[in-house]
């Protein structure tokens, strides 16, 4: 079988075989919990309630309902907890980190004409960080499934041709063609049969089926998961309201996240008839995008007491591009002799640019005010996760990856509840929260529940706010896509310590 080669080799591979999946979808999908300490103390339920920066993020029509100008800034402390049992060992990771998640401000004005039944304009402008993905899992145990069945599927089909030096091919040189031409499968199957994890069963070129030097038996595997970056929004909100009842608001947000991602699956065994007994496969993930959304909101004053919300959300439209790099080395003893594989190609593969529409959101919400006592407040949405899907102009690779989507996501429901509680110039607040899994299969990523809580101080001009939230969800992970399909249960505890500072504006 012939091939053509490089005239010279970069240190970047330029790929247009895609391996994007559900995963990926979902998270740049989801969103967490972030706003100020006052938004976060009542699990940000605001749909109704408005006078709050991070309300604006929720609900477009919230900015209406200030009686004056207002800025506020926030850092959150926030604290990430794995709990993991894969094969009946139990195992724990952790994360620590400070971030600034929250800055805006908001400009409300009376208009001076009484005769308009546009009562009063506002607007103002808000940054969020929607989702943190600092992050670390450590997994270990010992089962009977091997990181060979991983390679032996990625092999499977693939001419013993290309995983084979030819000439004056490197190890980068051949990496970076099969990237270029036969996709990220190939490339694994080609790392595998570099080191020894593989082997053909004929030694003809054509040869499209192979064998593993691991033999079958227990293996020992610890696999260590670590991933961080962000996604945020930047929002302009225009909103105005009529006759002193009704609020209508509008947000145009431009979205952007930035995202790294790093596994090492660590694999012994002392299997008899094994020739390679170590495995160490290191993959790295890093990922950027953009995106465009608008969000478009009410608010009507039913009664001095009661208000009513409703919002919805566009999808946003994502802009993605991703790099890969990998890593593998092994350990096989043949003869008595032990050698070492490392098999680096040290070639970064870049994605060509895809697309991604994330789901639509609906929200309702209900808010009752006791006077200058208290208030309690319901906001309830609905996400359909299931129309997520991803396009580009030249591959349909997606088509597959969307009808997966269809079959695995559903529409989720999300309830959060809060309240307010005025002692002169103190506030005590609380909240719960409450979101349905976007798996059709619960078990693979678990429903969402939370509780917080928070105070803040009145000091005339300024307001300090702090609050604790903590979320609660269980879920699985699976190791590899295919071949080492093994799954650890996983329960993930996530605590945010936030404070805010807010600042009147007259």
């Amino acid at each position: 079988m012939k091939r053509f080669y490089f005239l010279f080799i970069t240190l970047i591979s330029f790929s247009n075989i895609y391996s994007q999946g559900i995963t990926d979808a979902l998270r740049y999908s989801t969103e967490t919990l972030n706003g100020t300490a006052r938004f976060n103390a009542m699990s940000g339920a605001f749909g109704a309630l408005g006078a709050d920066v991070s309300s604006i993020a929720i609900n477009p029509a919230g900015s209406a309902v200030f009686m004056k100008g207002a800025g506020s800034a926030t850092l959150s402390v926030v604290d990430k907890r794995n709990k993991s049992n894969y094969f009946g060992t139990n195992t724990e990771a952790s994360y620590t980190n400070l971030k600034f998640n929250q800055a805006g401000f908001v400009f409300a004005s009376n208009n001076r004409n009484q005769g308009s039944i546009f009562t009063k304009f506002s607007g103002g402008f808000n940054y969020i960080a929607t989702n943190n993905f600092d992050d670390d899992v450590f997994v270990a145990g010992t089962g009977n499934a091997s990181i060979r069945e991983f390679f032996l599927a990625q092999a499977d089909g693939v001419p013993l041709d290309l995983l084979q030096l030819q000439g004056n091919e490197t190890i980068s040189s051949l990496y970076a063609y099969l990237g270029e031409t036969q996709g990220v499968s190939t490339q694994n199957a080609f790392l595998g049969y570099q080191g020894f994890i593989i082997e053909p069963v004929d030694d003809n070129p054509e040869n499209t089926q192979y064998y593993s030097n691991i033999a079958p038996g227990s293996f020992n595997q610890k696999y260590f998961y670590s991933s961080g970056g962000y996604s945020g929004k930047y929002t302009f909100n225009f909103a105005t309201e009529i006759n002193n009842r009704f609020s209508l608001g509008i947000n145009l947000n431009s979205n952007n996240f930035n995202y790294r991602q790093s596994t090492f699956l660590n694999e012994t065994n002392n299997n008899q008839g094994s020739q390679v007994n170590y495995v160490g496969f290191e993959n790295n993930l890093y990922a950027y995008g953009g995106g465009f959304s608008a969000q478009f909101g009410a608010i009507a004053k039913v009664t001095s007491s009661l208000r009513l919300g409703f919002t919805y959300d566009t999808p946003i439209w994502y802009n993605i591009y991703e790099e890969t790099t990998q890593y593998l080395e092994t350990s096989r003893e043949v003869d008595g002799v032990t050698s070492n594989e490392y098999i680096n190609p040290k070639i970064i593969n870049v994605f060509q640019k895809y697309r991604l529409t994330t789901p639509w959101k609906i929200a309702a919400s209900g808010a009752y005010i006791f006077g200058k006592r208290g208030l309690i407040s319901f906001d309830y949405s609905y996400k359909d996760y299931s129309t997520t899907y991803f396009s580009t102009s030249y591959d349909s690779y997606f088509s597959t990856q969307n009808d997966i989507i269809k079959e695995t996501l559903k529409g989720s429901s999300a309830i959060k509840v809060g309240g307010e509680y005025r002692i002169n110039r103190l506030s005590l607040r609380g909240g719960y929260q409450y979101e349905e899994s976007p798996y059709k299969n619960n078990a693979t990523r678990g429903d969402i529940t939370g509780f917080s809580g928070g105070f803040g101080f009145y000091l005339g001009n300024y307001t300090l706010d702090f609050s604790y939230a903590r979320i609660q969800q269980k879920g699985e992970l699976q190791l590899y896509e295919v071949g080492l399909t093994d799954k650890a249960s996983i329960e993930n505890i996530r605590n945010n310590f936030v404070f805010t500072i807010i600042y009147e504006i007259y």
